[in-house]
């Protein structure tokens, strides 16, 4: 396995995984009530609760994001 091979395989880990946050994001934004009573059914709480959980969780994402995906495929980009 050479340069180029992972040079790709975190250019498309960071194209997914970019994609799926902003679609949360977007879910978030757009239908928050959906999202709340969809999750709700699993897991009771209160929307104060929920809206804590749901941006902690897209923050840790976020950061692992970053961390595990944008930041390996610079660096290669910038070796190759």
């Amino acid at each position: 396995m050479d340069l180029q091979f992972w040079t790709e395989f975190f250019m498309w880990c960071t194209i997914i995984n970019g994609g799926l946050l902003i679609l949360w994001v977007l879910c978030q934004m757009a239908m928050p009530r959906l999202l709340y009573k969809t999750q709700t059914a699993f897991f009771p709480m209160e929307k104060e609760k929920f809206n804590q959980v749901f941006y902690l969780f897209l923050g840790i994402y976020k950061i692992f994001f970053v961390m595990f995906n944008a930041v390996p495929y610079i660096v290669l980009m910038i070796m190759g």
